[in-house]
């Protein structure tokens, strides 16, 4: 149901509870992140992205998530200071959550079933796995930790000008 993801209930870095109504009418590039893997230069593009976008409506959401390989194994407070301290992320960082299994975060198990990978799975094979949702709030792509932030840009950019 377009929209619904707005009501998903989340917790900011900092431990404040707030819903997805915050982002409303934005374009957002939802992110499982890791402090720890081999994709976590991708910090630094999805940065680059909000910092240039975020004016025009645009949000990255970062998800940190232990579940591949524990690279992620930090707290809450210790991954925001390697976020800041190692990329200048200023874009919204959340809690750390899971993206599989029986503890998936509703908002994971919303984007997933919305946006499923390759061959139909649902499952998130790693970090970084990145899912691009319009104003409406409504899943329009998902993409794999592989993807480089800067090669979603055409894609984000036809979402900032509908």
């Amino acid at each position: 149901m377009p929209g619904s993801l707005y009501k998903i209930e989340v917790v900011d870095i900092t431990g404040n509870k707030r819903t997805l109504g915050d982002y409303r009418d934005q374009v957002l590039l939802i992110v499982n992140t890791a402090s720890k893997c081999g994709f976590t230069p991708q910090f630094e593009g999805l940065q680059a992205l909000y910092a240039e976008l975020k004016a025009r409506g645009f949000a990255v959401l970062g998800f940190p998530c232990n579940q591949f390989m524990n690279q992620d194994p930090g707290t809450d407070a210790e991954i925001s200071e390697f976020c800041r301290l190692n990329y200048q992320v200023d874009f919204p960082m959340f809690a750390r959550i899971d993206v599989n299994g029986a503890d998936t975060h509703p908002l994971f198990r919303l984007l997933k079933e919305e946006a499923t990978g390759l061959l139909g799975s649902r499952r998130i094979k790693w970090n970084f796995t990145k899912f691009l949702v319009n104003r409406q709030g409504q899943v329009v792509g998902r993409y794999p930790p592989s993807a480089k932030p800067d090669a979603l840009r055409a894609d984000i950019e036809k979402l900032l000008q509908a």
